[in-house]
């Protein structure tokens, strides 16, 4: 009973059941969110929190709190369309980098490192500026660079797995690459790159967090926690609610995926003694 209520309080525990709210809260919105978050009511415009509305008001009279849950499905979308894509393209490179190597090898990590030498976040402002400010195009400038540390990852592993007699044998029986690589080989990497999408979801919700503050995300009226932050800037000291809400909510999701992370990563660590 006393490992059960302290696995409740551990961060594996807790990371995991915020982020089942968070899609919950995506989900649902509809039936959760108490108003219509683009509805303006501009008489109780910069109201602070009441009962009819406990996050108060922006500056158009909209429910903060409604836009608040209607900005989960903004944050939940992007977090795992840009860790889908990065995943599946990174371990499809990872794989023809280690497996195959040669100049193959050679030409694919020297475009990662190339990529590594840009500052992530720059690139991504750089892409969507070209291409317009669009949630389509937020995705594909968070996968630009994103991809990279799964396929540093995967190439790492295969590297380390390629000459293991288990793979030896599975050549000298005549098994496929592909076969080789998707049934033997994947399911032994499988643990790092789900500590790294783990990571890869917080980054992505913060990536687009950050685009959509500089007016290069999601566009009104979509609600989006980023926005959010921006539209409550210009009225801090006279209605603070209107960026401590959309604040604390990136801060917890961001937060909580992380200490998901940390604890995936000491799950899985093979060193790691003792029970889980």
């Amino acid at each position: 009973m006393s490992r059960f209520v302290t696995s409740m309080f551990s961060p594996l525990f807790g990371g995991a059941l915020i982020l089942i709210g968070l899609v919950g809260l995506a989900l649902f919105a509809p039936w959760l969110a108490p108003h219509d978050p683009s509805e303006i009511h501009l008489e109780a415009k910069l109201m602070g929190p009441t009962q009819e509305n406990p996050f108060g008001t922006d500056a158009l009279g909209r429910d903060v709190q409604s836009r608040i849950i209607y900005g989960a499905r903004v944050s939940v979308l992007v977090g795992f369309s840009t860790v889908s894509i990065c995943f599946v393209v990174g371990t499809l490179m990872g794989f023809l980098a280690g497996y195959y190597g040669g100049l193959l090898d050679e030409a694919i990590m020297r475009g990662v490192d190339i990529l590594l030498a840009f500052p992530g976040i720059l690139l991504a402002i750089a892409f969507t500026a070209i291409l317009g400010p669009s949630l389509r195009n937020v995705i594909l400038a968070l996968c630009v660079m994103g991809w990279v540390g799964y396929a540093r990852i995967v190439r790492a592993q295969v590297l380390a797995l390629r000459e293991s007699e288990f793979v030896l044998a599975a050549r000298a029986l005549g098994v496929r690459d592909s076969r080789l690589l998707l049934r033997h080989i994947f399911p032994n990497i499988l643990a790092p790159l789900i500590v790294e999408a783990t990571f890869g979801i917080a980054g992505a919700i913060l990536g687009e967090a950050g685009l959509s503050f500089l007016g290069l995300g999601t566009q009104p009226p979509i609600p989006s926690w980023g926005s959010m932050l921006n539209e409550g800037r210009q009225f801090l000291f006279v209605s603070p609610h209107m960026t401590l809400a959309p604040g604390i909510a990136i801060m917890t999701v961001v937060l909580a995926l992380n200490l998901l992370g940390d604890a995936l990563r000491d799950r899985f660590d093979v060193r790691r003694e003792g029970p889980w």
